[in-house]
């Protein structure tokens, strides 16, 4: 595919993977929640999977009305956290989202928290065009230690014929620090040498927190020709800097009622966010 240069905020920007899966520049990513799920700790036995699809629905309008670019679909009600979901919430969640998908009118992807495969076998399954993950190193945090395996996951992208799925790698973890500490520029350039992204996501130190300015920078002169999106904590305040450094960014919290992680997508302040982006492109 041929490459052409844009600018979006004084920034030069390649034609790429973002281009070809979304359609614009400088895409806004917005998530959509999944409630807990069967098999965990906080699902709601008494609403049950009715409630759990009502709450997605719900979501994907209030993202469209507001004109987002594409969805990712996201269990991250399901606390405590786990590194490997079950296959009853992993069933919930593609029942679900072959149920909405023929309202969907952009590009979606999927995430399992912190689960890669069941990540990559949901995208699989329901036509996800990309799978956002924790897919290298080794981490330490609130939910033990975290051992990748990236290989494993590759092989197994292989085996289910999901190569053209494309594989969004968060290159610092949240709620958590890497065990062997180096420079960002050096674990992107690792990440990107070794583990072949398709993306490199920059995150906060948990959910709803942006990353420093600085560590957009870092990464985005370390990543070459790879896409780089903030994945946490961009908001009305702070997506335009953003995006004059960084290819993207995925938004949760920000488009919430009240901006609070937990609730359901407030379509004003969705509208809010792409009314400012869209004039930054213009």
């Amino acid at each position: 595919m041929e490459s052409s240069n844009n600018r979006i905020g004084g920034v030069t920007v390649m034609d790429n993977t973002l281009k070809e899966i979304f359609g614009v520049e400088k895409p806004i990513i917005g998530m959509a929640h999944f409630l807990p799920l069967p098999g965990n700790y906080l699902y709601d036995d008494s609403g049950g999977i009715k409630a759990i699809e009502n709450g997605i629905i719900k979501d994907v309008e209030a993202l469209q009305a507001g004109g987002i670019d594409s969805i990712m679909f996201c269990n991250e009600h399901d606390r405590p956290y786990s590194f490997k979901a079950g296959p009853a919430a992993i069933a919930t969640m593609a029942y679900v989202i072959a149920d909405v998908k023929p309202h969907l009118k952009v590009p979606f992807g999927v995430d399992v928290l912190w689960d890669p495969i069941a990540a990559l076998g949901l995208a699989k399954a329901t036509g996800a065009s990309f799978v956002r993950e924790i897919f290298t190193n080794v981490y330490s945090g609130d939910i033990g230690i975290w051992q990748t395996n990236c290989n494993e996951t590759f092989r197994y992208r292989k085996l289910i014929g999901a190569e053209d799925i494309k594989l969004f790698f968060t290159v610092n973890a949240e709620f958590s620090a890497p065990l062997a500490e180096r420079p960002l520029s050096i674990v992107t350039k690792s990440m990107i040498m070794s583990s072949l992204p398709d993306a490199v996501l920059i995150s906060g130190p948990i959910t709803g927190k942006v990353a420093e300015m600085d560590l957009f920078k870092e990464v985005k002169a370390n990543a070459k020709d790879v896409p780089v999106l903030a994945n946490t904590g961009v908001s009305l305040e702070t997506v335009a800097d953003i995006l004059k450094v960084v290819d993207g960014a995925i938004i949760g919290t920000a488009f919430k009622v009240d901006g609070i992680t937990w609730n359901s997508v407030d379509k004003e302040r969705v509208k809010k966010v792409m009314d400012k982006v869209c004039s930054l492109r213009k």
